[in-house]
């Protein structure tokens, strides 16, 4: 892993978890990781009411666009977190490989889609923990 390593988020249709996953990396690493998020079948949006929960963090992820998953992406990852995508993610050696069991935010309502949030901060900060260094 290099000093400033690469976090890939996928799931299904890119709308939810991993936009909510890359936005909570993204503001907590403050510019230490390089992150990217993908899916499998991306929809049209964002999530809005996973866009609603951010927002209650002071993240905004309104502006994302969900993207295609691409080999290249994998490739140039240091971690591979998957969400409920199953195989569709390619595999190569010497990168880091989670699987996260989240609840799918997609036709929930806010109440629902709190936790889940908060689930993947808990996460993304125990990962932080894990592939950066400590400050000194």
């Amino acid at each position: 892993m290099s000093d400033k390593p690469t976090v890939l988020f996928v799931c299904v249709h890119n709308a939810g978890r991993s936009q909510m996953a890359a936005g909570y990396m993204t503001a907590l690493s403050q510019g230490r990781v390089e992150v990217l998020s993908a899916g499998s079948a991306p929809k049209d949006q964002i999530n809005p009411v996973a866009i609603e929960a951010m927002a209650e963090e002071g993240i905004d992820i309104a502006n994302n666009v969900p993207k295609i998953l691409t080999t290249e992406a994998v490739k140039e990852s240091d971690v591979v977190i998957t969400m409920g995508c199953g195989d569709t993610c390619p595999i190569f050696p010497g990168k880091r490989y989670e699987d996260w069991e989240l609840a799918d935010p997609a036709g929930q309502g806010i109440e629902s889609v709190r936790p889940i949030r908060d689930e993947i901060k808990g996460r993304i900060q125990a990962l932080l923990a894990e592939i950066l260094p400590a400050a000194v």
